[in-house]
Order: structure tokens, then C-alpha cells, then sequence
């Protein structure tokens, strides 16, 4: 009973395993000889990791519920934990975002020449998200909120590119996502953001009065509205709303 939490960590990790799979699907064809020539063609799967990224931050949150309820909560299991994030919530998202930056530069004259040096700084999140976990688990005093945005909401984020991109008509939506200075801020602000120590917003409830908990149900609130009228849209906007939101209530969280 005591390991159950842990399977569910490295569920986790191994959805995350997928979603980096998904993302390197490039589009390219392949021209295979078996017997018989034919065309291959593997067209860009990025939409699919998002899928796979938002399992495994359910499943990050059920560990930690799945660990309460049998009273299994240990030292492994939180390293663990924050092992499985770097890679599902830090390295995946790092990954999309590596693939905007290429299809973005792609389209340039000369894109396909371009230096590799205009896309590595995608993987300043990975190393943000990393920094971000160690000081969590140094971190000996009991919260209900954090110090700088959780790994796990940045990786929702990014992972709401790929279905923005592929999913919703607005074009204006589309090329924004195609803009390599977009996705640098994007990568600037939101490892800004895990390695501060900003107080931010926790949800763990110890009751259901609004004069304690108005900013959780503001976000909820966004959240839901945003849902209904935006869809896919909704996700950085829930995002942005949360960030200001608990810098709007620091006093109240911090």
C-alpha cells in the first residue's frame, strides 16, 4: 500500500515519457525499403503531448491524494515527485516550445539554415522548472500556498499552445503562437515566475467561506467563464489571471 502513491509518480513520468515522444513526430517523410518502396509520412503529432501532459497533471494531483488517503506520504515519494514534474511539467513543455520556435523560424527566408542557437532557449524552462522543484524540496515549512508559480500550472500553459494552435479559428490566435518573439517572452516570463519567490496562490481549502478564500474563487470563476466562451483560449487567461490575482493578494497568501 505504502509504494501505490510512488506508481502513480512514475505514471506521472511515464505520461510525460509520451508527450516528449509525440513532440519529436516532426513531419518529415520517411522513404522506407522493406520488400517494397513506399512514402512514410509523419505529420506534426505537437497537439498529442498536450493531451499526454494534461493526464499526468491529473495524475500528479491524485498522488498526492492517493498519499493522504493511505498515509503514505515519505521523503522518496516527494523527491520523486518532483522528479516526475521536471520531465512532465518542465522538460515536455521545454519541447513544445522548442517545435514553435522551429516552426516559427521555419518560415523565414533562409528559416531552415537558421543557427540552433534561436532555439535552445527553450529549454531555459526545463532548467527553471528544475530550480524550482529543488528549492520546493528544501523547503521545510508547511504551506498551503508557494513561493513562486508551481511547475505544474507553467506546464499546463504551454501545453495549451499546441490545442490553441490546432483547435481554435481565430487566425490572429495562430500567427500570434507563430511568433518567435511571443514564445521567447512566453519563455522569459514564466521562468521568471517558478524561480521567484512571488507568494502565489495555493487551493487547498480548509474552508468554503468566500471572505477566506475570495481569490481561489476568482480564479475558479475565470476559470469556468473563460471555459464556457473561450475554450482552449481560456487556458493563458486562467493563467494571467492567477499570477495577478495572488500578486493582487499577496498580503492576504503570503
Amino acid at each position: 500500500m505504502k509504494q501505490i502513491p510512488n506508481l502513480f509518480t512514475l505514471l506521472n513520468l511515464f505520461l510525460g515519457c509520451i508527450a516528449i515522444v509525440f513532440m519529436i513526430q516532426n513531419g518529415i517523410t520517411i522513404y522506407a525499403v522493406n520488400g517494397t518502396s513506399q512514402l512514410i509520412d509523419m505529420p506534426e503529432q505537437i497537439w498529442m503531448a498536450s493531451l499526454f501532459i494534461g493526464i499526468a497533471a491529473v495524475v500528479d494531483f491524485l498522488d498526492g491524494f492517493v498519499a493522504r488517503l493511505f498515509k503514505a506520504s515519505s521523503e522518496m515519494g516527494k523527491q520523486l515527485d518532483s522528479l516526475a514534474d521536471v520531465v512532465s511539467f518542465g522538460v515536455a513543455p521545454g519541447m513544445i516550445l522548442y517545435q514553435f520556435l522551429r516552426l516559427s523560424i521555419a518560415r523565414e527566408a533562409n528559416g531552415i539554415d537558421a543557427s540552433i542557437a534561436w532555439l535552445v532557449p527553450a529549454f531555459i524552462v526545463p532548467c527553471a522548472a528544475a530550480w524550482r522543484l529543488a528549492r520546493f524540496n528544501l523547503d521545510t515549512t508547511s504551506q498551503s500556498n508557494f513561493r513562486g508559480v508551481p511547475v505544474p500550472a507553467v506546464g499546463l500553459l504551454v501545453a495549451s499552445f499546441p490545442l490553441i494552435y490546432w483547435s481554435v479559428s481565430t487566425q490572429e490566435a495562430r500567427e500570434l503562437l507563430l511568433s518567435k518573439w511571443l514564445i521567447y517572452g512566453v519563455i522569459a516570463v514564466v521562468s521568471g515566475l517558478m524561480v521567484s519567490t512571488l507568494p502565489m496562490l495555493g487551493f487547498k481549502f480548509k474552508n468554503l467561506g468566500v471572505a477566506d478564500n475570495l481569490p481561489r474563487y476568482i480564479v475558479i470563476g475565470v476559470a469556468v467563464i473563460g471555459a464556457i466562451f473561450l475554450q482552449w483560449l481560456a487556458v493563458p487567461l486562467v493563467f494571467l489571471a492567477y499570477v495577478l490575482i495572488s500578486l493582487l493578494f499577496k498580503n492576504k497568501i503570503a
